[in-house]
């Protein structure tokens, strides 16, 4: 668990912010006929634009900026020529590297129109992730943000994933500890100021159950349903949690 200093944290702010610029700017070309590898060609522009590199790009050999999850992909979508169509929803995970510090975020998007149910899972997705940010205050134990996302996503009838987890982040894209968005309460290390956590709730209108495409890194749900996914960067201060890259107020 590395503490992360004053100045440090102003640096993955600036990173953050970036991060949250682009994801900005993706939700205003998420449309119809739109391909990911446009979408992927924007972040990459927009992020070298702006002093940055793209953390995701070459990552463990993974070939592009973004991953661009369609529906019942749930992370580590590739993004290629497939064409957004009317009814999608799209998770969009975005990592940069600024002067040496990561930032990280995710949201999952709606393509024109979407069914009730689709639009319940995305809402009740992003309200786990506040609801674990909520969380995060000194000497608070690192269980207790998985407990949340899990408590109020199983209750209202939606399956937490739990083969893949947030992180800390740093230096390093992933750094210990692991942040699982299940388990009981009250266990694991406290929370420290300078602890910079990705928290990152991925919730499956079925069950919990994936698999993982040929290419070693599509992850889908195993039974077809929808998977939506919302992620901050969020850093332990005295007061609470400070969300990296979002304006205060």
């Amino acid at each position: 668990m590395v503490l992360k200093t004053t100045g440090e944290l102003e640096l993955m702010d600036e990173a953050n912010r970036i991060v949250l610029r682009v994801l900005d700017g993706l939700g205003e070309r998420m449309v119809p006929g739109v391909t990911t590898r446009a979408l992927d060609r924007y972040a990459e522009d927009l992020i070298r634009s702006a002093g940055a590199v793209p953390a995701f790009l070459h990552y463990k050999g993974y070939p592009a900026t973004l991953c661009t999850s369609i529906n019942e992909v749930i992370v580590h979508g590739i993004p290629d020529e497939t064409a957004l169509q009317e009814g999608d929803i799209v998770g969009i995970d975005c990592g940069v590297v600024f002067k040496g510090y990561y930032g990280d975020a995710a949201r999952t998007y709606a393509v024109g129109r979407i069914s009730p149910d689709a639009e319940r899972l995305i809402r009740v997705t992003k309200r786990a992730l506040e609801l674990a940010v909520e969380t995060v205050r000194p000497n608070r134990r690192l269980s207790d943000i998985g407990h949340a996302v899990q408590a109020y996503v199983e209750s209202e009838g939606f399956s937490v994933v739990r083969d893949f987890v947030g992180h800390g982040i740093g230096t390093s894209l992933h750094e210990d500890p692991q942040v699982p968005n299940y388990g009981e309460p009250g266990r694991g290390p406290k929370l420290k100021p300078g602890l910079v956590l990705a928290i990152e709730p991925m919730v499956n209108a079925g069950t919990a159950a994936v698999q993982v495409d040929g290419d070693g890194w599509t992850a889908r749900t195993a039974d077809g349903s929808l998977s939506a996914h919302f992620e901050y960067s969020v850093a332990v201060t005295e007061h609470g949690a400070r969300i990296l890259g979002m304006m205060p107020g």
